[in-house]
């Protein structure tokens, strides 16, 4: 396990190299080629966990001394996460091979090895960070995908895409000070930097660490005070947004945090405490500004900051024992990035096809582009938790161990109520939005519609799949 693990990580940065390099004709196709070998080395490493009898396995590949300096951990948790975030990535590599063409009636233009090559360089970033099993390791990933974020998000060189890819890096940047702190924490109480050495602080040092965790994880995860760089983050080609946004970056965030409530067992309850407080505020705040949104990016991308504030919320429930709370919220990692990425892709066919992702300006889609209306219709009932789709089995134990806890705790009654009411809330909005652009006679920019490319199609229906049977995926995957 710990070479096909090593071997996931590195492909992708191989892959980089040689994309780089190669011919512009040759780099889309280079890219998708990788992205598929990391992918079945996610599946390999699956089935080899799967065939050891799903035990915990943690590998050092780096130490000094008795301090572990890098190593991979593979567990339940991190083998479903990096194939998510690996799949993904195999998905927009090859979404963007017909996204990143002349063709695109609203950025018309071929995508360039740069482009490829650091979509690949995010991949091996994303599995890197899921598989590391030391606070260095993490750190040094976290950084990585911050300057991968940077150049994508900046690629079509404007000056507001610029200035949004220089606003994105510096807010994570600021934020990963709280990792810094972190680590060297850990490192000057425990002697290394393993996660598993989590269990071990106790104080006033534990609130450091832990408290330097959750603001990290706060910064990538787009959580308020440090949200103000996602919703700029939309200035990157669509299929960057995809997945920056719901499957890569912004789950950097609550991937640690997860990871770092797994390893401790014990963590103070104020962390669970400010955690859920600022996750409630975050979700209504994130709510109340995509009310007024029009451009169909940025709608999503309040979107995604209010879904990851469940997240947040689950995993700080998780700190008060709830174990339902925690496999939750994992799978709701695992759920919202198939089911914010078909809804991201389907905003990118709109743009693709029609020039435009202005929604007051789409309507009538489901007669004119059948998949992307179905698309489209399936990315918001699963967003908002409606069953049989994934988002409803994410959402379902949170609210399980919220109220269940709320017996112990009777300020958790109230908070659960208004968590309840953003759920709703938010599916009413999305459905307004639903019956305004899906249905309908089709308008001048729909009804002139330039066809979909084949790639774009095949990744869809796969996202639309995915959506409905991910959450069957995590539950049998966690047990």
């Amino acid at each position: 396990m710990e070479n096909i693990a090593l071997a996931t990580v590195l492909v992708p940065f191989v892959g980089a190299l040689l994309t780089a390099c190669l011919p512009r004709r040759m780099a889309k196709w280079v890219c998708t080629l990788f992205a598929l070998l990391a992918t079945l080395g996610t599946l390999s490493l699956a089935w080899a966990f799967h065939s050891g009898g799903k035990a915990d396995a943690t590998y050092t590949l780096l130490q000094y001394g008795n301090a572990a300096l890098m190593g991979i951990t593979v567990d339940r948790v991190s083998t479903l996460i990096v194939f998510a975030v690996v799949f993904l990535g195999l998905l927009v590599s090859l979404y963007s091979t017909g996204y990143l063409t002349t063709g695109n009636r609203e950025h018309p233009h071929e995508g360039t090895n740069r482009y490829y090559a650091f979509l690949l360089v995010f991949i091996g970033a994303m599995a890197g960070l899921v598989l590391s099993s030391t606070l260095l390791g993490q750190l040094l990933f976290f950084e990585i995908t911050g300057g991968c974020s940077w150049a994508l998000i900046g690629y079509y060189q404007t000056p507001k895409a610029q200035r949004s890819a220089l606003k994105a890096l510096l807010i994570t940047h600021v934020a990963s000070i709280g990792l810094y702190l972190a680590a060297a924490t850990l490192f000057l109480h425990t002697g290394t930097f393993a996660l598993s050495a989590l269990g071990q602080i106790q104080g006033p040092a534990a609130l450091v660490v832990f408290g330097g965790i959750l603001f990290a994880a706060w910064g990538k995860s787009a959580q308020l005070p440090l949200q103000a760089w996602l919703p700029d983050a939309m200035e990157a080609p669509t299929p960057v947004s995809a997945y920056l946004h719901a499957a890569s970056m912004v789950k950097v965030g609550v991937y640690i945090f997860a990871r770092a409530i797994l390893s401790a067992g014990d963590v103070p309850h104020i962390i669970g405490w400010v955690g859920m407080v600022m996750a409630l505020i975050t979700m209504v705040y994130g709510f109340l500004m995509y009310l007024p949104q029009k451009d169909m990016k940025r709608l999503l991308a309040w979107s995604t900051i209010t879904q990851l504030a469940y997240i947040f919320f689950a995993l700080s429930l998780a700190i008060f024992g709830s174990k339902e709370a925690f496999l939750g919220g994992i799978a709701y990692i695992f759920n919202h990035a198939f089911a914010k990425s078909l809804f991201f892709l389907v905003a990118g066919t709109l743009s693709y096809s029609c020039g435009t992702r202005l929604l007051p300006r789409l309507r009538g889609v489901l007669g004119k582009m059948p998949l992307a209306g179905i698309g489209f219709c399936v990315a918001a009932l699963a967003i908002t938790g409606v069953p049989p789709f994934n988002g409803f089995f994410s959402k379902f134990p949170i609210f399980a161990a919220g109220f269940a806890l709320s017996s112990q705790y009777w300020v958790l009654t109230p908070m659960m109520i208004l968590v309840l009411i953003e759920s709703v809330a938010s599916f009413v909005w999305l459905i307004y939005w639903f019956g305004r652009v899906v249905p309908g006679k089709p308008s001048e920019e729909v009804a002139q519609a330039a066809p979909v490319p084949l790639a774009m199609s095949v990744v869809l229906v796969v996202l639309i799949v995915m959506s409905l049977c991910s959450s069957f995926i995590a539950v049998a995957w966690l047990g």
